[in-house]
């Protein structure tokens, strides 16, 4: 059939993913398969909206239409928009976890949430063994798309198997290759000046799992025996690597064929080349190698396009390599083995006859696999998921302003934030917007930002590593080694007032540490994190505070999720919760379910720690009196009218007295979100999920005097809540408070706490 005559029942067709000129494989992969298509299928439209890693973004061609922003998941929910308007027929969407923002990339589900159109994803990554994180996101992407693309048996039998995707959703499409001629490898071996020489060639972006010092270790052995052999590495190092490591990884490779003697038999090309100049590449190679590390690849371009070239390859035995390379199409080495490596080479190069037989198998297998055969495939998957929805209607959908959406949090704004640190930490108060020198800088509230500094960098945020770099460094300062206690408060002439802070001080910030220690993917933060929480770790215990205990098990907690043989720390936690349940079992009556005689400040903290330790320590005793005591809490809290209402700090709420109505603290709602985001994470009562939304909606004026303590335009909070009014200064405590709560309820919406409704 000729290629203009190809008709579909779709007009329009938007492809989601990375696009060329970034330099990446699904950047290539996505490129390929939209042109082939629109080249296929002439009358369907085909647009593209790749995802940018950077604020520039990249120099598209016109197909692009729209561009997200990997980190702002708020070009997620424009992207969902822009394409339910925009009379989009199907959506084609490249799934790899590295190239989403959020938690695994769990940013994309909010434009999948939001689209009113069929959708068919591509799964290039398929892990056998995923985290927590990676399988819920995967799980939902696979919920929330009709049809699932794969590349491999295994990919498929992965799905089943281990994410439970039934069979009948599960599309087999080959990886799609250019549609190249068998020739002989001398034909372009003069572009490169390597001709009368007997080449192998690596190519793709470099990182260090690519296994290539594997191969440079077998030169010498393969050299032995055929000297006229040399080895080409194609590829720019990895964008993201090359960002965070530079050029480490080439540079050992070039030391290692320096040590091993054969650097005259090693080129490096240093570029990402064009689909035309690999291609070339190609062509020249006898013998394509891939030495990757691990068994964990569900599919590789690279391997894809040297069998379709007809090329003899030898490659480490990853899923895709075994199942590709099977029935004599290739070799199959041990991971990390350059003996075995150079044996299968050497074994190849003696015997043309067996390579020749080789690469005439892999090309016949392959042909099925070019460029426009895969489309034929892909619209084939496509029409079936455009049939079987063909009926298909949202029930009162309508596009909606993303400030009009009900439930939708506030967007992060981090001016306030910025505007109230400086090169030693967060300063503690301020006049109204303006930081208040007078009163200098507390170690409270610069652990307090270091959790929130925390959590934007599990959340991508781009300040997150800066911020956090700059509290972590005041409390290692404010740190006595002397007693192993914190100092607190710092004037701004940075003299220290007190030698020893308060045991609420000593806990919170034990808190932070962990935190950093659980949570951050940040090395450079974990040595000095790791040292002080190690140090400061002992003194809890002579601490007379419940709620420094309650913040000190909470930083334990976060702590143990990455290091949970920690012997030392699991018995801390074993004794500080042992205490908290021995006051509440001591204190409790059937009107009085609480751990001491009076409701203070942070009062959440104390069945929050409670309902950690149960889990933990699988304690349902601990378990239930957490509940038992949020419950009564959460009663206590709650309006007639059905908002949040926190005891307030101007009398508190002494045992047989009166519950003070104000000042109401902003500290108090963010530890009810993140103590009943905790419960409902225990319980999975949709209960506790709306408490934290109730507790939220203070901030945003669902309170006593219907006044929002949120200030949109600066990013900051209000202090409190006064008798008639809001208070007018924003300070570092009531700051930090809110967007601790906004950031735990983003992180919640992103496991799947809120899935009804994915934007809150």
């Amino acid at each position: 059939m000729n290629q203009n005559s190809n008709r579909s029942m779709l007009d329009r067709i938007a492809f989601i993913g990375n696009y060329l000129p970034r330099q990446c494989g699904i950047a290539t992969f996505t490129t390929d398969l939209c042109e082939s298509i629109a080249t296929r299928y002439r009358q369907t439209t085909c647009i593209a909206l790749p995802v940018n890693d950077t604020k520039a973004g990249y120099a598209y061609p016109a197909r692009v239409r729209f561009e997200l922003q990997e980190k702002d998941i708020h070009s997620y929910r424009r992207a969902a928009d822009f394409l339910n308007i925009n009379n989009v027929n199907l959506v084609s969407l490249q799934h790899e976890y590295g190239i989403f923002g959020g938690t695994a990339g769990s940013h994309i589900l909010e434009l999948l949430h939001n689209l009113r159109v069929p959708i068919v994803t591509t799964l290039h990554t398929i892990l056998r063994e995923p985290d927590r994180d990676q399988k819920c996101v995967l799980q939902k992407i696979a919920e929330l798309s009709d049809r699932l693309v794969v590349m491999s048996q295994r990919g498929a039998e992965f799905l089943r198997d281990i994410y439970g995707v039934p069979s009948e959703k599960i599309d087999f499409i080959h990886h799609g290759i250019p549609d190249v001629p068998f020739v002989d490898s001398s034909y372009h071996k003069d572009l490169f000046g390597v001709e009368g020489k007997i080449v192998l060639l690596s190519f793709g972006l470099l990182s260090a799992s690519k296994g290539i010092e594997n191969v440079i270790s077998a030169l010498p052995a393969i050299l032995t025996r055929h000297p006229n052999v040399v080895y080409m590495v194609l590829g720019a190092t990895h964008p993201h690597v090359l960002q965070n490591e530079g050029e480490t990884y080439r540079l050992s490779l070039e030391r290692l064929a320096r040590d091993q003697g054969v650097e005259g038999q090693v080129i490096f090309y240093n570029r990402f080349v064009s689909t035309e100049e690999l291609i070339e590449f190609i062509s020249t190679a006898d013998i394509y190698i891939t030495p990757y590390l691990n068994e964990a690849q569900i599919t590789s371009g690279t391997l894809a396009y040297t069998l379709g070239a007809g090329k003899a390859v030898v490659s480490t035995p990853y899923w895709y390599a075994e199942e590709m390379l099977a029935d004599g199409r290739g070799k199959l080495v041990p991971f990390r083995d350059p003996a075995a490596l150079a044996d299968q080479v050497i074994g190849l190069l003696d015997s043309e006859s067996r390579r020749h037989a080789m690469r005439k198998k892999a090309y016949v297998f392959t042909r099925k696999m070019i460029w426009p055969q895969v489309a034929n495939r892909y619209m084939e998957s496509f029409e079936r998921t455009r049939r079987e929805r063909r009926h298909f209607a949202h029930s009162g959908f309508a596009v909606k302003p993303l400030d009009k959406r009900p439930g939708e949090l506030p967007p992060l704004k981090l001016d306030h934030l910025h505007h109230m640190t400086d090169g030693t930490g967060i300063m503690q108060h301020a006049i109204f917007t303006i930081p208040n020198y007078r009163e200098g800088y507390t170690i409270d509230d610069n652990a307090r930002a270091l959790i929130v500094s925390t959590y934007l960098e599990v959340l991508d945020n781009e300040a997150a590593i800066h911020l956090g770099t700059r509290y972590l460094a005041f409390i290692w300062y404010a740190f006595n080694t002397e007693n192993g206690r914190f100092r607190n408060f710092m004037d701004y002439q940075h003299r220290w007032i007190e030698e020893t802070g308060s045991d609420d001080s000593h806990g919170r910030t034990l808190w932070a540490l962990g935190t950093v220690l659980g949570k951050s993917n940040t090395s450079a933060l974990h040595s000095m994190a790791g040292w002080v929480f190690e140090q400061a770790l002992p003194a809890i215990l002579n601490t007379s505070s419940p709620r420094a205990w309650a913040f000190a098990i909470m930083g334990i907690q976060e702590y143990l999720q990455r290091f949970a043989g920690d012997r030392r720390a699991y018995q801390v936690c074993e004794e500080l919760s042992g205490r908290l349940l021995t006051l509440y079992q001591n204190h409790r009556t059937d009107k009085w379910r609480w751990y001491e005689d009076r409701l203070t400040y942070c009062n959440a903290v104390l069945p929050h720690a409670l309902l950690l330790c149960g889990k933990t320590l699988s304690d349902t005793t601990m378990t239930e009196a957490g509940l038992d005591s949020l419950q009564w809490l959460a009663a206590l809290q709650h309006a007639d009218q059905g908002h949040f209402v926190p005891v307030g700090s101007n009398g508190f709420y002494m045992k047989g007295g009166e519950q003070a109505r104000f000042d109401q603290q902003p500290v108090e709602a963010q530890t009810m979100v993140s103590c009943c985001l905790e419960a409902y994470r225990i319980t999975a009562d949709k209960h506790w999920r709306d408490e934290a939304r109730r507790a939220f909606e203070w901030f945003l004026g669902r309170n006593d005097l219907n006044l929002p303590l949120y200030d949109p335009v600066t990013g900051g909070c209000r202090d409190g809540l006064h008798p008639d009014s809001a208070n007018g200064n924003q300070g570092a405590e009531s700051t930090l408070a809110f967007l601790q709560a906004l950031l735990e309820l983003r992180l919640a919406s992103n496991n799947f706490i809120k899935q009804e409704t994915p934007s809150t």
